[in-house]
């Protein structure tokens, strides 16, 4: 079995090419409603989360905005540890913020990658504001509309 590292932790690339992560299998999408699921994914997702929070900047309020409007005391927990169980809507939220973050790395310079989200925007999408705001506003069907166009960038669109 061959080992491969990618950003947020180490996974393996099986005999058939289908890459796992901690047990999951990456040829189907994981069914995020398991508790079993939930608890495998949650470590990684948290450390991913606070790595991409730091890249950006984020203030903390932005942070748990975007994490779905958690409370200070969640958010702190959440912080010190990461052997909190995450439900389906936060390893949802922070999947989408992962890719972003991928394609913006893709996209651009590392410095232009990390601003970014906080730079007024003049897409028709953002209305002028930064994709910041036009995420933390429109909860995940934002952050997946954000994904889209990221990723059609990516494609040449």
């Amino acid at each position: 079995m061959e080992y491969v590292n990618f950003m947020f932790g180490e996974a393996t690339l099986g005999a058939t090419g289908v890459v796992s992560l901690h047990g999951i299998a990456w040829d189907r999408p994981a069914d995020l409603s398991s508790r079993a699921v939930q608890e495998k994914l949650s470590p990684a997702a948290i450390r991913a989360f606070f790595s991409l929070a730091a890249h950006w900047k984020l203030r903390d309020e932005d942070a748990r905005s975007l994490l779905g409007g958690i409370s200070n005391g969640s958010f702190y927990q959440l912080k010190r540890s990461t052997s909190r169980t995450l439900d389906q809507d936060k390893l949802t939220r922070i999947s989408l913020l992962v890719g972003i973050f991928k394609a913006l790395n893709i996209l651009y310079s590392t410095k232009l990658a990390d601003s970014w989200v906080q730079l007024p925007n003049t897409n028709p999408l953002f209305g002028g504001e930064s994709p910041l705001a036009y995420m933390r506003k429109g909860g995940v069907p934002s952050m997946l509309r954000v994904r889209q166009l990221l990723d059609a960038r990516r494609g040449g669109v």
